[in-house]
C-alpha cells in the first residue's frame, strides 16, 4: 500500500495532524499499536487552557525544593532509583526555569496557545462533537491569603500581558458556585476563556471519526518497524506492508523509540500522572473543573463521573504504578467534597512528554526528508493537538504556517 503520510501516534496530537494533512489533499494513514486515544491523550484534566500561557516550570525556591525532597505531596512525587537517569534533564529544567529565562519561553510559547480554542473549534464543529465540550471555563480555589494575593497578581499580569481573562472571587462567590464544596477558602479565580471536555477520550474517537470521514485511514501497527526504503518511508501495519513519503513522530513519550533509531538524542523527560472517577454522595454536583491550589490536585465533572487527577510523578516510563498521588490527593478531596465510591478497576496512569525547555518539538528532522516530529506538549497535549497538527501540516505541504514555530524547531535540540 502506498500513501502520502504515515502518522505515528493516534493521541490527540497524531490525529490532528493526521486531519490537517488529509484536508490538504494528502492520502495519510494514522498508525498506533492501540486504538487513538487509549495512551497519554486518555488521562488528563480535560482542559483546553487557553489561560496556560506560562508553561509549568521546576521550582527556584530552596525552602520548596526542600519540601519536595521529602517526596510526600500531591502536586509532585519521585522515585528514587530513577533520579540518577533524569539528573541531567531536570538540570536543564530547573535552569530553564529561572525568571528570565521563564518569561522569554511564555512569550514564544504563548502563540500556541493563543490558538488552542479556535482550532480545537475548528475540528469541534466538523467532527460534530459540541455536546463533549463546555464553554464556561474553570476555576481555581486557595486556602491562604498569601497564595490568593499571588495568584491574583499573577493573573493581572496575564491579563495585561496576554489578554488572559478571569474573575477574582471571594469566599462567598466559591460558595455560590459550588454549593457541596465544603471548607473555608481565602478566595479563587475562575478563568473565563478555557473550554472543558467531558471526555477527552471521546473527543479524539470523534477527531478520529471524522478523519475517517474525508478519506482517512487508521491502522493498527508497531512504530519501531519503520525504515527507509530508497526516498520512502516503509513499515509493516496490521493492514499491510506501507509506504509513504512523509511520516509524522508524534508518539508523546514513546517518541524516542523511532528517534533514537535515526540517530536523534533528544532530552525528552516524563512527568507521568494519575486519574480515577468517583460517584458523588447526597446526589452532590460538581458545577466546574476545580484545581484546590496548595494541594495540587483538581475534581472534574466528567462524563464517567468526578475525575481526580494528581500532579507529576517522575519515574521512568515503564515503571510500574505507584498511585500514592492520587492516595494522598483522595484523601484531601474527600475533606472538601462529598466524593463517593470508585468508579474504575484501577488507577488510570499516563506519561507526559516534557522538553527541558518546556516547549513542544514540532518540524522538521534536521538530517533526514521526509521526517517530521511533533511531540513534547507536556501538561498541554490535549490542548495544543489541533494547532500543532495545522501547522505542522502547512509545513510539511509547502505552505507558510500561520504562526512563528521557529522556537519548537527539533534542531535547537538536534542539530
Amino acid at each position: 500500500m502506498t500513501k502520502d503520510a504515515i502518522v505515528l501516534g493516534a493521541g490527540i496530537v497524531g490525529v490532528s495532524t493526521a486531519i490537517h494533512l488529509q484536508r490538504r489533499g494528502r492520502q495519510v494513514i494514522l498508525v498506533d499499536r492501540k486504538a487513538p486515544g487509549k495512551e497519554t491523550s486518555f488521562g488528563n484534566a480535560g482542559l483546553i487552557q487557553r489561560e496556560g500561557v506560562v508553561p509549568y516550570g521546576f521550582p527556584q525556591q530552596f525552602g520548596l525544593l526542600l519540601r519536595y525532597a521529602f517526596n510526600n505531596r500531591i502536586d509532585a512525587h519521585y522515585h528514587l532509583r530513577a533520579l540518577p537517569g533524569q539528573i541531567a534533564f531536570l538540570a536543564r529544567y530547573w535552569w530553564n526555569s529561572n525568571t528570565r529565562r521563564h518569561e522569554m519561553i511564555s512569550r514564544a510559547y504563548a502563540p500556541l496557545i493563543e490558538h488552542s480554542i479556535s482550532e480545537h473549534n475548528d475540528l469541534i464543529e466538523a467532527s460534530h462533537a459540541d455536546e463533549l465540550i463546555r464553554k464556561n471555563g474553570w476555576m481555581e480555589i486557595f486556602r491562604t491569603d498569601e497564595k490568593r494575593d499571588a495568584e491574583f497578581a499573577e493573573a493581572e499580569r496575564l491579563n495585561r500581558e496576554f489578554g488572559i481573562a478571569y474573575d477574582a472571587l471571594t469566599g462567598a462567590d466559591i460558595a455560590s458556585l459550588e454549593p457541596h464544596i465544603r471548607g473555608s477558602f481565602s478566595g479563587g479565580l475562575r478563568w473565563r476563556d478555557p473550554w472543558s471536555v467531558l471526555d477527552p477520550h471521546g473527543l479524539i474517537a470523534a477527531y478520529r471519526a471524522y478523519f475517517e470521514s474525508i478519506g482517512g485511514l487508521f491502522a493498527t501497527g508497531d512504530a519501531v518497524s519503520l525504515g527507509r526504503s530508497g526516498s520512502q518511508w516503509k513499515m509493516v501495519t496490521a493492514e499491510g506492508s506501507i509506504e509513504a513519503e512523509d511520516v509524522v513522530v508524534a508518539l508523546g513519550p514513546w517518541a524516542d523509540l523511532v528517534t533514537k533509531r535515526f540517530g536523534y538524542a533528544f532530552p525528552l523527560g516524563v512527568k507521568r500522572g494519575y486519574h480515577m472517577h468517583y460517584a458523588a454522595e447526597d446526589n452532590a454536583i460538581l458545577n466546574n473543573w476545580t484545581l484546590d491550589a496548595e494541594r495540587g490536585y483538581l475534581l472534574a465533572p466528567m462524563s464517567r463521573g468526578i475525575r481526580l487527577t494528581t500532579g507529576a510523578e517522575f519515574a521512568l516510563r515503564d515503571a510500574p504504578k505507584t498511585p500514592i498521588q492520587l492516595d494522598r490527593a483522595e484523601a484531601v478531596a474527600r475533606t472538601i467534597f462529598p466524593l463517593g465510591e470508585r468508579l474504575d478497576p484501577e488507577p488510570w496512569m499516563g506519561a507526559r512528554p516534557c522538553t527541558p525547555d518546556m516547549m513542544p518539538i514540532i518540524g522538521k528532522a534536521p538530517r533526514h526528508d521526509g521526517l517530521w516530529f511533533a511531540f513534547g506538549h507536556a501538561h498541554h497535549g490535549l490542548t495544543l493537538g489541533p494547532v500543532t497538527g495545522r501547522v505542522l501540516a502547512e509545513l510539511i505541504t509547502g505552505e507558510k504556517p500561520f504562526i512563528d514555530i521557529s522556537a519548537y524547531a527539533p534542531d535547537r535540540f538536534a542539530p
